[in-house]
């Protein structure tokens, strides 16, 4: 089914939408929650809560890109919920992109700069300008999670070769956010 007839279940009140949204966006969202949580059952936990809160955001938003919703909101229970279980002991991916984007972003987490509709535009715009390997790396890393070891193998580079492209990208997104005025 296509996304613009899931939304307009969503907005007709029909749970067919959440059994449609299952079928064409279980998989994705349960890669993007495991990911980031790397145990089955809080997974598939974050996936269901996911189609939960599209039922309770739908209406009155209307997203515009429905996987990228369901993405964002896969993402942000997913990190939540990370944070939730290793208070005491936070494992090393999340804190490791945080310290990353540090730098770049200054005292604001990812997530938080992208809440910011202006600072949003202003990285997505970024990113757009990006080739494509670049681009690929910086989603992957910052958005998905992956390992530095997993996107070089799957690229079939050097993980080498993606920090120091990571690393490159971080410091000219970092000029281009100062040159905009954004305070860091």
């Amino acid at each position: 089914m296509e996304d613009e007839a899931i939304i307009a279940l969503y907005w007709a009140r029909k749970e067919e939408a959440i059994a449609e949204t299952d079928i064409k966006y279980h998989p994705y969202c349960k890669t993007i929650a495991f990911r980031i949580l790397s145990n089955e059952e809080d997974s598939e936990e974050c996936v269901n809560d996911t189609w939960l809160r599209a039922w309770n955001s739908i209406p009155p938003e209307r997203p515009g890109i429905f996987s990228a919703f369901l993405g964002r909101i896969t993402r942000n229970l997913s990190i939540d919920r990370y944070r939730k279980t290793h208070a005491k002991r936070r494992q090393a991916d999340l804190e490791t992109v945080d310290i990353e984007l540090n730098d770049c972003l200054g005292h604001y987490h990812l997530d938080e700069q992208l809440e910011d509709k202006y600072i949003a535009g202003i990285i997505s715009a970024f990113l757009k300008e990006l080739d494509e390997f670049s681009r690929v790396l910086f989603l992957r890393r910052y958005w998905y999670l992956e390992s530095i070891h997993d996107m070089a193998e799957r690229l079939d580079v050097t993980e080498s070769k993606v920090k120091s492209n990571l690393f490159r990208t971080r410091k000219a997104l970092k000029k281009r956010l100062m040159e905009e005025g954004v305070a860091l």
